[in-house]
């Protein structure tokens, strides 16, 4: 089987799930390919996702791994068989693979939550906004890298699941562009938080009890718990997080920054009175 010369986000995390089902039952790698009738470097490929593997070997591995976990077996093979060819593979080579990992992440995303500290997250970005962030950028883009990366942001905006955004007001404030761009990004932003699955809350310079919750984070549901993700910037691009032990700190972390927030409706006012001041 021809090897994956890059494989996404989505594949590499099947093939660790499958790794910690593995690990869990007490087998090594060789153990394990010896199950299927394979060798140890094949079964090493699949847990790294450099190659797939078949519903049949999946479920018999998870039989033998004793994993009574039904919905989640269901959900990985759900990962293992989906052919899917995403918008996002147009980008592939032009972009940073860190942009399409996050494009596929939302595509199969059951929720998602933010919390923005100093800029508007991209999934809501005017086309403005997202220019003069990208712009900031060093070393510098040149025209044609920069308005690829704005084209990709903009047609990656479409919002099925339910969304969440907790934005400090600093985010809100700092204009990353001119007076106008920030009045355009917050009008978007109000026009936004009218849907029914978004929801945004904003977090005063004024609020007490905020340090201990502050860090900017997007948490992204998967199919199945089991499955989140918690995508962090890093310097080289950014950093995907999926341990349980994370992800239950994250969740945590995320209801202590809400529960410091203005609820919806004050959110909303609040942003108005911001648009009015520009």
């Amino acid at each position: 089987m021809v090897l994956r010369r890059e494989p996404t986000a989505r594949q590499m995390r099947l093939g660790t799930e499958l790794r910690r089902l593995r690990e869990a039952a007490g087998l090594t790698a060789r153990e394990a390919a010896a199950l299927l009738r394979a060798g140890r470097v094949q079964m090493s490929h699949i847990e790294s996702g450099l190659t797939g593997v078949s519903e049949q070997r999946l479920r018999r591995l998870a039989s033998h791994y004793a994993c009574m976990d039904h919905e989640f077996i269901d959900a990985l093979v759900s990962m293992a068989t989906d052919r899917t060819r995403g918008w996002w593979e147009e980008y592939r080579g032009l972009l940073p693979t860190s942009f399409l990992d996050l494009s596929e992440l939302n595509h199969y995303a059951s929720f998602r939550r933010d919390v923005a500290i100093l800029y508007v997250p991209g999934l809501l970005q005017t086309k403005e906004y997202a220019r003069a962030v990208f712009s900031s950028r060093v070393p510098e883009l040149t025209d044609e890298e920069l308005e690829l990366r704005v084209r990709h942001r903009m047609r990656g905006q479409e919002i099925t699941f339910p969304y969440e955004l907790v934005i400090h007001e600093a985010a809100l404030r700092i204009r990353v562009s001119n007076r106008t761009a920030s009045r355009a990004q917050l009008a978007k932003l109000l026009d936004l938080s009218e849907m029914e699955n978004i929801t945004v809350r904003v977090i005063p310079f004024d609020l007490d009890d905020f340090a201990r919750a502050a860090s900017t984070m997007t948490y992204v549901g998967g199919s199945v718990p089991k499955l989140d993700t918690v995508v962090r910037d890093v310097p080289q691009g950014s950093a995907f997080i999926d341990s349980e032990a994370q992800l239950s700190a994250f969740r945590t972390r995320f209801r202590k920054v809400e529960g410091v927030s203005l609820d919806r409706e004050r959110s909303r006012d609040f942003i108005h009175r911001l648009t009015k001041e520009l």
